[in-house]
């Protein structure tokens, strides 16, 4: 039986590369940090900020295109 610690040693941790992409493009367009996080069909993207927040949703066609995906992007203060 496989311990919690070798199942774990075995797990790739690296991030997708939407989510990489988009932490990315935020960061240089904006100089925002942003949490980017994968649910099923949609990419959600939390920031601090509600002006950053709804800067993005206004600009969401171009972060889908950074990002090279056709998953809904969702937005949230947080």
């Amino acid at each position: 039986m496989d311990t919690v610690a070798d199942i774990l040693a075995h797990k790739d941790f690296t991030p997708p590369e939407e989510v990489e992409a988009i932490k990315a493009y935020v960061a240089s367009t904006y100089g925002h940090e942003v949490s980017v996080k994968l649910s099923g069909k949609d990419i959600i993207i939390t920031g601090h900020s509600a002006g950053l927040i709804s800067t993005l949703r206004l600009n969401a066609p171009a972060l889908a295109k950074a990002a090279g995906t056709k998953k809904q992007l969702r937005f949230k203060i947080g």
